[in-house]
């Protein structure tokens, strides 16, 4: 199988699984990435996702060059998914966070799917790159559009226009990866964050979730005046009083998601 899904306690695990191919995404492993984020979309007894890819050498290393579609530069572009690489990329419907837990390269379509989690988790071995521009391509499926919007618009020109790899601690000094791990740690780092994240409130997660998706664009008074909906369900729900009655009661809240 060339992804690996599986759920427990909440936390769905998916695992790009071609270490052969350094986990590079052909169009079968595209299409059922795509599955399997629709899939969690309808959970919601999922609480927060970790991606990955096998073996230790790679997260990923983008899209795989030996199943190339045969497609002109142009036609490839005019036929992007509106997800973004993988599926997740630039993808707008998922509600709960996502974690990269990046275990080594993440190169072009790789980096790209990253750009697209909500939390980066990275072994000190992790590297980062869009080398696109050295193989006559672009990273058209989110990294040329988004990394700029990440991190310093110089240090992302810089990474694309010369197809260089930046270290795992050189990405977190620019923001882009939230804590770097030796290899060995990499798991247990990873499973800490994604149990904090279970422990909360899930409809206040959806809600802080969308909230940063939906209103980077605006100023912080549009933002905070934006009624989204997911903000308006989280403030009348149920677990609103039961955090606070929990917190008084000095006991754990017992979340119901409603």
């Amino acid at each position: 199988m060339s992804i690996l899904f599986e759920i427990e306690d909440g936390i769905a695990n998916v695992t790009i699984n071609r270490p052969e191919r350094m986990n590079a995404v052909d169009p079968a492993t595209e299409k059922e990435l795509e599955r399997i984020w629709a899939e969690i979309e309808a959970d919601e007894a999922i609480r927060c996702v970790v991606l990955t890819g096998a073996g230790e050498r790679a997260f990923s290393a983008g899209a795989d060059m030996k199943s190339d579609s045969g497609k002109s530069g142009l036609e490839y572009w005019a036929s992007l998914n509106p997800n973004g690489f993988g599926g997740i990329a630039m993808r707008q419907s998922l509600n709960v966070p996502v974690i990269a837990r990046v275990n080594g390269l993440a190169l072009g379509g790789g980096m790209e799917m990253v750009l697209g989690c909500d939390i980066v988790i990275a072994s000190q071995t992790a590297r980062f790159g869009l080398p696109e521009a050295k193989v006559g391509r672009l990273p058209l499926d989110g990294g040329m559009v988004m990394l700029q919007r990440l991190i310093p618009e110089k240090i992302a020109a810089g990474l694309m226009l010369t197809g260089r790899m930046m270290s795992a601690q050189d990405a977190a000094t620019y923001g882009l990866v939230n804590a770097v791990v030796p290899a060995e740690k990499l798991d247990e780092e990873v499973q800490s964050w994604a149990q904090d994240i279970a422990s909360c409130a899930p409809l206040s997660i959806k809600a802080i979730k969308a909230t940063i998706r939906k209103t980077g664009h605006l100023t912080p008074h549009e933002a905070r005046a934006l009624s989204i909906p997911e903000l308006i369900t989280a403030l009348e729900s149920e677990d609103a009083k039961e955090g606070v009655t929990a917190f008084r009661e000095k006991r754990a809240p017992q979340w119901r998601g409603c």
